[in-house]
């Protein structure tokens, strides 16, 4: 679905899985520092949106997801996944219960496969669940930000910012009141910067929870009775995931960023050393410089060297060996 906001000054469209929103509005790291300061907003307008309604909605989700959701207070923010039954992560969904309805968005053009399993499992449940991506956009307003809200609009807060569920018909008035605009690859630096994991960036079709650092915020621990559960709890309890999520600082004298899927390789063996990596998430950040997330195996030094292709990498924990 392709946002009008790509009609604003200087929009270049985004590419890829981002593809219908602005990657940036000609100056990314002035977009970055308007985000970083509080100001501005984001156009997510091509993430899905589902909605769940019915008196059983909340404690329906609660067995289906990895979240504690059944006593989920209204207006409370909270993420979750839905895994495979060997525990890899299949959908993340970020959600919030207004009181009668829980909103959701999702990657973009996941919604449908995450609607088909919801509705095999329905049952008997007293639960509705619709596709609203064709009537609501999702739009970012980040941390610090005093922008209005308009009246009767859902709005899920987190300590990264609020995430609206705008009509979609109000988007272009909404933008016009609450500029200047950021493109998907200034959120996406300041996500990178704050080690957030993204479904289909980070992951990939073995990837489970305790890789990412996904447990706690999205995966609940005192919780079963979900798919994929045992898988869960036989790493928490027993053993460590294979590989950890790790933040990079890429050589900034490269010109050229390694891009999601390079190769990375200790340092000491040089450029035909064994894999022990890749590369999730390159951006240039407007203070950090060029920075980057990564998969690693678990049992690579903390203090190793490391080389994406050629470009050398430092490394910073995000999960723990």
């Amino acid at each position: 679905m392709k946002s009008p906001l790509l009609s604003l000054p200087g929009a270049v469209p985004a590419e890829g899985v981002d593809e219908g929103v602005a990657a940036h509005y000609g100056d990314l790291f002035r977009e970055q520092r308007a985000l970083a300061e509080g100001t501005g907003f984001v156009d997510l307008s091509h993430r899905g949106v589902v909605t769940v309604t019915g008196d059983d909605r909340l404690s329906w989700l609660h067995l289906l997801l990895t979240q504690h959701v059944s006593d989920l207070p209204t207006g409370q923010a909270t993420e979750a996944l839905i895994l495979s039954a060997h525990g890899h992560i299949e959908h993340a969904l970020y959600l919030v219960d207004d009181g009668a309805t829980v909103w959701i968005h999702v990657e973009p053009d996941t919604q449908e496969a995450l609607i088909a399993y919801l509705e095999s499992m329905k049952f008997f449940y007293r639960v509705e669940v619709a596709d609203r991506t064709a009537d609501f956009a999702v739009v970012h307003l980040p941390a610090g930000s005093i922008a209005e809200v308009p009246e009767g609009v859902v709005v899920r807060e987190t300590a990264y910012g609020r995430d609206l569920f705008l009509p979609r018909a109000d988007l272009e008035s909404y933008a016009e009141k609450t500029g200047p605009a950021a493109g998907i690859l200034a959120y996406e630096a300041l996500r990178v910067e704050h080690h957030r994991p993204r479904l289909g960036f980070e992951t990939d079709h073995r990837t489970i929870p305790h890789e990412l650092g996904w447990i706690g915020s999205a995966v609940h621990l005192q919780k079963g009775c979900y798919r994929g559960q045992e898988t869960v709890a036989r790493v928490q309890n027993l053993g460590k995931p294979p590989r950890r999520l790790v933040f990079l600082h890429l050589d900034g004298s490269e010109v050229h960023l390694p891009t999601a899927g390079t190769d990375i390789r200790l340092a000491d063996e040089g450029a035909d050393g064994r894999k022990i990596g890749f590369i999730t998430t390159s951006v240039r950040h407007h203070e950090l410089g060029p920075i980057a997330l990564a998969l690693v195996k678990r049992n690579v030094p903390l203090d190793a060297r490391l080389l994406a292709d050629t470009t050398a990498a430092a490394q910073e924990v995000v999960v723990e060996p």
